[in-house]
């Protein structure tokens, strides 16, 4: 079993003695124990692409993400979701971001669905897709930790992908065939190599939209820029069975009544935009 600290010390929240439980069951009030859900700057939203406004000041300076490949990431499963902790600095600049700001890659993390229909955070046109990727960085010029990044302003950035079905998808393939091994929460696996490059859909970035709004999972915090692209990555129907097998419990747990203990359908709602303007890097 893996350390508790360490699949901690792989979460964006701040390190408390004994975080609060929280799920993706219905009738489960996040709002109630994390304040910050009840804002008004929420996310995932549904991104309506008619309404984003072009907005050709994100193309002065190109979105650019200087990544490196990770050595002996480890890849965890926290009962909530997969998470890809990557140890090599891979930073991001430019696009949405505050000029001269970096912002540093702390992880990835999935979300998906039990069925191909649904899984992702956002929606598009409400079309949702099977599973959506974020890649999590925080601002490492005004912040010394992710901890101290979350919930200030301009502390947080998250690019999302989402992920259609097709073809295999060769970067996620050192993730997706160690599953079996991480099936439980708890477990976590140390993969040889991962290269978030091969995460990026098109090699010149400029099809994006960008709008502000929080953490998808407790405790919800805002002051986040979302960036998401426009175009999916492909992943195979074997591979997201993969991630379909997984456990949301400790090996040999009882499980809560009425719950069959598969880790899926990982997805936060959508939250009403507000006055909010989602803005688009391409006409």
């Amino acid at each position: 079993m893996a350390d508790r600290s360490l699949i901690e010390g792989a979460e964006p929240l701040p390190r408390r003695e004994e975080a609060p439980e929280w799920g993706y069951e219905e009738g489960v009030e996040w709002g109630l124990i994390f304040p910050d859900a009840n804002g008004e700057y929420q996310s995932p939203i549904n991104l309506n692409s008619r309404e984003a406004k072009y907005d050709p000041s994100l193309l002065e300076v190109r979105l650019s993400p200087n990544y490196v490949v990770c050595r002996d990431c480890e890849v965890i499963n926290d009962g909530h979701s997969i998470q890809i902790a990557l140890k090599s600095k891979s930073v991001l600049i430019g696009g949405p971001l505050p000029r001269g700001h970096e912002f540093e890659l702390h992880d990835v993390r999935f979300h998906w669905g039990r069925e191909n229909q649904r899984g992702s955070e956002h929606t598009v046109n409400f079309k949702a897709f099977p599973m959506e990727l974020h890649l999590m960085h925080w601002n490492s010029t005004l912040y010394s930790s992710i901890d101290e990044a979350v919930g200030k302003k301009h502390g947080i950035a998250i690019i999302a992908l989402f992920v259609q079905i097709g073809k295999e998808h060769v970067g996620l393939k050192a993730v997706t065939e160690i599953l079996q091994d991480i099936q439980y929460k708890g477990k976590s696996k140390t993969i040889p190599c991962f290269n978030p490059n091969s995460l990026l859909p098109d090699p010149l970035l400029r099809d994006y939209w960008v709008y502000e709004g929080s953490l998808t999972v407790p405790p919800c915090s805002e002051g986040v820029t979302w960036i998401l692209f426009r175009y999916p990555l492909t992943v195979s129907q074997v591979q997201i069975e993969e991630f379909r097998r997984l456990r949301t419990h400790v090996k040999g747990a009882e499980l809560l009544e009425g719950s069959d203990g598969i880790l899926g359908d990982n997805f936060r709602p959508t939250q009403p935009l507000s006055d909010r303007v989602i803005r688009a890097a391409f006409q």
